[in-house]
């Protein structure tokens, strides 16, 4: 199953790295693929990178962008928010990414009943399966586990999409963080176009106390289970990318992050072989 491991680099991994400094490393490691963001200051695409630029700096390194992350609140569906779709989109057709992540409301205040919350995802998926469409863009709906999050489960992602037409447009991200802490037990290798890898190495934190400021490279004292995880996607048919995306601090203070993304690397690929044995 070591063969079967294909791993990306998202620019969480090192968001102080500028995206030159990203693709050179995810290149010096051997992956094939990386994800953008916009949500990094100093970077791009924030601090206003034209999408060319990125593009000819990927195609320079033999990468491929495999999403911008991310169009936020995605199903909270505004005249706001088609703007920002559109807009992201457009930059992600431009630059080559081939997809575009979708997260939902994150936010306790965000409320609205059972009903409401998922014509609201229905509505979102539909408005953008044609701006997706049309750049020939993929949407990846991610599920976020905390108890906050609007859209926690993926089996509500897939029904959404299958009652929208949407098949052929999104996939889900599947997250090993948020499949965690969610408590999910279904997965959906088939209908997964991404996963997003991290790991909890803290032995005392409780599941529901695990924040994105937790999630560290995956490792032996990892507690969500990322080798089985990963080794039940793949073992569904699931063939993409492995993108590392740690959110802590310990790994972002990394003045050379590439020791730390080997180990990682080394771990995840002796367990899937040591597993399948």
């Amino acid at each position: 199953m070591r063969g079967q491991a294909r791993f990306a680099l998202n620019h969480m991994a090192a968001p102080r790295a500028s995206a030159e400094a990203l693709f050179t490393l995810a290149a010096e490691l051997g992956f094939e693929g990386v994800e953008i963001r916009n949500d990094l200051k100093g970077t791009a695409i924030a601090d206003g990178t034209e999408p060319d630029a990125i593009r000819a700096a990927a195609e320079a390194h033999g990468l491929r962008i495999l999403s911008i992350n991310a169009l936020q609140r995605f199903n909270d569906w505004t005249a706001a928010r088609s703007a920002e779709a559109q807009e992201l989109a457009e930059y992600a057709r431009t630059c080559g990414a081939e997809a575009l992540v979708l997260c939902p409301v994150n936010d306790w205040a965000f409320r609205p009943g059972e009903q409401a919350r998922l014509d609201g995802l229905r509505r979102a998926l539909s408005e953008l399966r044609p701006i997706l469409h049309s750049r020939g863009l993929t949407g990846l709906v991610e599920p976020l586990g905390f108890a906050e999050s609007s859209l926690r489960l993926k089996r509500e992602a897939v029904e959404a999409i299958e009652q929208t037409g949407g098949s052929e447009t999104f996939r889900l991200v599947h997250d090993t963080f948020h499949h965690a802490v969610a408590g999910e037990s279904e997965i959906f290798p088939e209908r997964t176009g991404l996963v997003h890898i991290s790991g909890v190495a803290d032995a005392e934190l409780p599941f529901s106390a695990m924040r994105d400021s937790h999630r560290v490279l995956v490792g032996p004292r990892d507690r969500l289970g990322n080798v089985s995880q990963v080794r039940a996607l793949i073992k569904g048919g699931y063939s993409g990318f492995l993108s590392f995306e740690p959110f802590a601090e310990s790994v972002h203070a990394l003045a050379d992050p590439r020791a730390a993304l080997q180990e990682s690397v080394a771990y995840l690929s002796d367990g899937l072989e040591s597993e399948a044995a």
